[in-house]
Parts: C-alpha cells; sequence; structure tokens
C-alpha cells in the first residue's frame, strides 16, 4: 500500500505536505476529529481533500461561500478526484444527477451550504447515504464568541449526532482561545487533536498611520505611490467604496469599487479584472476577499478602522500569500468607531418585537375547538404540533426585526425545539409563453394536454406574464401543487416558457408546549443584550490593540493563542519607534435634549394610527441615529424631520436622552 506521501504525489500531484497538513491528516486517518488551525492561503482544504479519498464512505463540506465551493471544485475535478456541490445555480435535473452520484458512491465529496439543511428533502436525502466525515469551512462560525458568528452553523454539532458522522474535521484561519474551547466542546475534539501552525506571518508589515478624516485621500495616495502591485482597499460603508474609487481613479489609478450592493454579474467582473491584473486597486467593503485565491497582492490599507481584530487578520491575510512581502496599513482614527456600534445596537431586536414572532408562530395553531381543523393543522395526530408558515421579509416587516437577527431569532427557537424546520417552497409563480400555447398542448398525450391546458387556463394572465395560481387549478382540475411546479419546470427546461419564483415560503414543525413558556421571549431578549455587549467589547479591544505600545505582529499572533512569535518584528510600526494615538478628527457632539425631545414628537405623530404596537426607546435610537428597520422602510420614515439627525452621536448619548424625555 503506497504511503501518504506517495499518495499525495499521485492523487495532486504535491512532493511533501506543507505545515500541519500531515499531522491533521495522520490524526483523521487515526479516526481522530480534528480541528486545524491554519493561516489564511496556507492550504487548509488539502487536509479534507487527501483524507476524503481515503474514506469508505461521502465526506460532507459545508462551506459559507458559494465561489470558494467552485474554486475546490475546479481544483479537485482538475486533479480527476469526484465532488459537487448542491446549490441554488444546479437545475433540477443537475440536482437529481448529483444525488444518484452521491448515492452509488460515484461521488466521494459534496459541498453544500449550511443553509441547505434546513430543506426536509435533502436531510432525507442526506440521511440515505452513508458519512464517513463532516468538514466545516470557516469554522470559527460556529461559535458565539467568534467574528463571523453564523447563527445556521450553531446546528452542526445536532446534525452530525442525528446523520451519525464518526469523523469531523474543523478548519479555521482566526481562532482565539475563547472560540477554540468553544468549538472543540461542541463537536468533542480533544486538546490532542487540535492542530495549529504559527499564525505569525513574517513576510506582512503592519502599520498604523494615525489620520484625520479631513487627510485622509491625501494619506491613501501617499500610501499607495509607496507600492508595486495590486492592492486591496478597505471601508465600512457602500458609499464610501464608490467615493474612494471615483477618487483613487481621478489620480489615475485603474481602480473599481466593490460592495454587496451591485449586481452579482458586476461583482464577478471585478474579481476577475483583479486577477487578471487588469485592475491595480479594489476599493471593498468586508464583502470581498473570501472568494478571492490572488497570491500576488502587494498591499492590504483600511481606509476606516475594521470591524474587529478577526476581520482585521483575516484582510490583511490576503496579502503576500506568495510569501514576498506585502504591507497593511491601517489609516486610522476614531471616527468610524460611532458607525461601527451603531450597526451592533441596529440589530438587537426589542423583547416586545420577539414577542410578535412568537405570538405569529402561536396564530398558526390550531383551534381545538374545531376538530376538522385540528386534524388539519397537527401533526401525524399529536395536538403538541403543528405547522408554521412563514416569508422571512413579510415576518420582518410585521414583527420589525432586520433580516439577519431576526433569522438568528429562527435559529435559537430551533436550538430550544420549539421549532425544526421542514422545507420550503416559493410561494409564487409566473410564466411566459416563447412557443405557441397550441403547439405546446399538441406535444402531449390526451391528458397531460388537458392538465396543462388547466394550468395555463386558471393562471392569472397579464400582458405577458401570467400568474398561477395553484388552489384554482386544484379546485377545477384535482392537480397537486407539486405536480404543476415539475411540469413548468419541465416546460422552462425545454425552453417552451420562461418561468421566474419568488417568495419563499419557511415550513416549520412546532413544539407547542414549548412555545406556551411565558418566559421564552425574555430568555430569546437576555441572549441578543448579551450578544451585543459582546460586540461592543470586541471594538474596545480593536482600538486597544491599534494603540498598544508593543509590537504588533506578536500581539496580533497572541490574540490567536499563538505563543512562538518572536516578540518583535522588527519591521510594523511599533518596532519602527512609531505607536499610534488615536483620536476623534472633531469632538463627538452630545444630542440636545430640546431637539430630542422635537423629532421624538415629529415621529410620534407620524406613526398615530400607523403603528399600533409601543414606540420603545430604541425605535426611537434608530429614529435618532438614522438606523433602518422595517417600519422605517414601510411607514416611509426617512422623510419625517428629525430622521437621522443625531446620527453621529453615540447610541448610548442618545439613548439617555430618550429615556430622560420619556419620563417628561
Amino acid at each position: 500500500m503506497p504511503s501518504n506521501h506517495n499518495l499525495l504525489q499521485q492523487l495532486f500531484g504535491f512532493s511533501a505536505f506543507r505545515e500541519g497538513q500531515k499531522e491533521a491528516v495522520d490524526s483523521l486517518l487515526s479516526g481522530h476529529s480534528t480541528l486545524a488551525i491554519f493561516p489564511t492561503g496556507s492550504g487548509k482544504s488539502l487536509c479534507y481533500q487527501f483524507v476524503a479519498t481515503q474514506l469508505p464512505h461521502l465526506t460532507l463540506v459545508v462551506s459559507p461561500l458559494l465561489a470558494l465551493m467552485k474554486d475546490q471544485l475546479e481544483f479537485l475535478h482538475s486533479k480527476g478526484i469526484a465532488a459537487a456541490s448542491i446549490d441554488s445555480t444546479l437545475t433540477p435535473e443537475q440536482n437529481k444527477q448529483v444525488m444518484n452520484d452521491v448515492r452509488s458512491g460515484q461521488c466521494k465529496i459534496l459541498m453544500v451550504s449550511v443553509e441547505r439543511y434546513k430543506n426536509e428533502r435533502f436531510r432525507q436525502f442526506i440521511e440515505s447515504v452513508q458519512v464517513s466525515m463532516l468538514v466545516v469551512d470557516e469554522a470559527h462560525c460556529i461559535s458565539e464568541w467568534g467574528h463571523n458568528f453564523r447563527p445556521d452553523y450553531l446546528k452542526l454539532p445536532v446534525y452530525q449526532k442525528e446523520l451519525n458522522i464518526p469523523l469531523v474535521l474543523l478548519l479555521t484561519a482566526t481562532a482565539t482561545k475563547k472560540v477554540k474551547d468553544d468549538m472543540t466542546a461542541r463537536f468533542d475534539i480533544a486538546p490532542a487533536n487540535i492542530i495549529q501552525t504559527g499564525f505569525y506571518r513574517p513576510n506582512l508589515s503592519l502599520r498604523v498611520r494615525p489620520v484625520l478624516e479631513p487627510n485622509k485621500n491625501h494619506a491613501l495616495l501617499e500610501e499607495i505611490r509607496k507600492q508595486q502591485g495590486a492592492g486591496i482597499v478597505y471601508v465600512t460603508l457602500q458609499k464610501s467604496a464608490e467615493e474612494v474609487a471615483q477618487f483613487l481613479q481621478q489620480q489615475g489609478f485603474a481602480a473599481k469599487a466593490y460592495h454587496a450592493g451591485l449586481d452579482s454579474d458586476v461583482r464577478q467582473g471585478i474579481q476577475q479584472d483583479f486577477m487578471h491584473n487588469k485592475l491595480q486597486v479594489v476599493v471593498a467593503t468586508i464583502a470581498f476577499g473570501m472568494g478571492i485565491d490572488k497570491s500576488d497582492i502587494r498591499f492590504v490599507i483600511h481606509y476606516d478602522l475594521p470591524k474587529s481584530i478577526e476581520n482585521y487578520s483575516q484582510e490583511i491575510g490576503r496579502g503576500g500569500r506568495d510569501g514576498k512581502a506585502a504591507n497593511c496599513t491601517v489609516l486610522a482614527n476614531l471616527d468610524g468607531l460611532v458607525t461601527i456600534e451603531n450597526f451592533v445596537y441596529g440589530d438587537t431586536p426589542d423583547e416586545s418585537a420577539i414577542q410578535r414572532v412568537i405570538d405569529d408562530i402561536k396564530s398558526q395553531a390550531p383551534d381545538e375547538k374545531n376538530s376538522a381543523v385540528q386534524n388539519d393543522r397537527s401533526i401525524h395526530g399529536d395536538s403538541n404540533l403543528f405547522q408554521w408558515e412563514t416569508q422571512i421579509n413579510s415576518l420582518s416587516g410585521a414583527s420589525n426585526i432586520r433580516q439577519l437577527p431576526l433569522k438568528t431569532l429562527l435559529v435559537q427557537l430551533e436550538l430550544a425545539n420549539v421549532i425544526r424546520p421542514l422545507y420550503a417552497y416559493f410561494a409564487e409563480y409566473k410564466f411566459r409563453f416563447i412557443s405557441d400555447k397550441a403547439a405546446i398542448l399538441s406535444m402531449f398525450s390526451e391528458e397531460r394536454a388537458r392538465f396543462l391546458d388547466a394550468v395555463f387556463t386558471h393562471s392569472n394572465m397579464k400582458k405577458v406574464w401570467g400568474v398561477v395560481d395553484f388552489d384554482s387549478i386544484y379546485q377545477h382540475y384535482g392537480a397537486e401543487r407539486s405536480r404543476v411546479v415539475a411540469a413548468l419546470e419541465y416546460l422552462h427546461e425545454h425552453n417552451d416558457i420562461e418561468l421566474a419564483s419568488r417568495l419563499i415560503t419557511d415550513v416549520y414543525r412546532v413544539n407547542d408546549e414549548l412555545l406556551q413558556d411565558g418566559n421564552l421571549s425574555n430568555q430569546l431578549a437576555h441572549y441578543f443584550a448579551e450578544t451585543e455587549r459582546k460586540e461592543i467589547r470586541r471594538i474596545a479591544a480593536l482600538v486597544s490593540f491599534f494603540e498598544q505600545g508593543t509590537c504588533l505582529s506578536h500581539n496580533l499572533s497572541a490574540y490567536f493563542d499563538d505563543t512562538q512569535a518572536p516578540k518583535a518584528c522588527g519591521h510594523c510600526s511599533v518596532c519602527e519607534g512609531d505607536v499610534a494615538t488615536l483620536s476623534y478628527s472633531s469632538p463627538i457632539s452630545k444630542p440636545d435634549s430640546e431637539k430630542v425631545l422635537e423629532a421624538m414628537t415629529a415621529l410620534k405623530m407620524h406613526l398615530s394610527g400607523k403603528f399600533e404596537a409601543t414606540i420603545t426607546p430604541s425605535i426611537y435610537c434608530r429614529f435618532l441615529t438614522g438606523m433602518t428597520m422595517p417600519l422605517f422602510s414601510r411607514l416611509k420614515i426617512r422623510q419625517v424631520k428629525g430622521f437621522g439627525s443625531f446620527e453621529h452621536c453615540r447610541y448610548a448619548d442618545v439613548l439617555k436622552q430618550v429615556n430622560a424625555n420619556s419620563c417628561r
């Protein structure tokens, strides 16, 4: 039997494992679940790719980004290794083919997003096959102490147990001791099976340059002119990305803005141009970087403060992956702190808003007095279980909770076993004819033609598009929704119609007994309040980090529990004698009590008769600091006098004035 070394050469064409890879591979092949913490760009993926070829059954990989999946699949296919993904880009036929390949054992590696587990059909499929190993990429997302915490990741330990997967590999580049402890505890990984290579990157020169806001563009220009090659400039806001990119273009640089507000094809084009050196500078929000594997990035500049030390580490980690020198500079002042803090406060829902979600679930419970309804809505005759259907957009609007924290809330309800996802479906389908209607009907047998005619006849046709009326089709023809959707997808695949779908509806199983817990909303509100405190502490830690008087590289490594880094790198700004002191470009203004009262009164008058619930202090604060909320969009709150009038003030200062005025 060939050695692992020979297999590495045969399968991947590599002459030797990199630091940490062999240890992780050996640990897994010995049957031990493992946590691998390697710096960005150091070959974490090879650990699971190699091991997967040696395991008897499927390796299931959970990855946070479609772009990452595609890159890894291309690499595996180039090596002749059978791998696939199940994702939103697949047609029903492609999806079916992947499942068949997995069932037959032809596909050794399957990549999915964590959200895929919400689909009951997928869960049933994955339960029907044997899985040798679960791999969690960007595994710090599991930990509530992590910077990129994704609530759906919390459910992975439960799925591992349910699917009886014997082996787990967690991969990350950024894990503090707290995050490390959290991850290993959730998956029962022994300390001996934590493989951590040195975090320190000697080719990265870290610099903090204190710059007041009016001088930012001049400082940015100076920094870029010092550099050779391509680089990334990170900003906080989409608007800033556009403005800074425009400024650099005016100065003669090949620069473009990149942010989540751009169409996906535009973003893809910018990525490609950057990869092929058609762009020197990408000015980006945090959205840029995770799917980028460009080894020769020579500089990373933070125009604004990063969101956290973890974010900073990941973002500078994109520089110098080829091992050559790269400069990482922060143009630092404290002006952006208010914005970063306000983002945190904006994601904390009121307890009353949480209760509205709970009440929405309760509203769909069967009526116990009506036995027919009871039997229809309850599950398997169990009166404690019933189904709840919801659309995230409408639930967000009804509860006045932004979508991301709302998704977090639903996951917390899952973890408390109050709800469990069953499946999702599109509430609305619409189509337009490409082929002639009569020509389509003529292609099918009599019964199928009658069925399709009923679908077409009982759809609400406008000038071009028709909206499918599933209820009417069922009443007049008796065809189930699933048959109608399958037929429309078939016609779409054969280019006879163009099909569009929207409004995803999620269906959950509800445990009514647990739902009735009178303390449920309070417990959930406490969870969000604690998360808020955690995030505010993280921001304070970031400022302290940039103002430390000892080596930046050493302190960054120590933050991620690497004790091997040198005490002094010799080439960061602190080692070169520049200890940063950060300041505000101008003093933070304090909210004026009378103006706060005036704006609160304007909001109250605007909402009179339109908003039945209590206007909470947080609603007032978000109005005054110019944050977005579903309520504000629905009732055009931006037009109300006073909206955003205190956006440059600290949230805590505004809240103090709101509470004082509420007591008048």
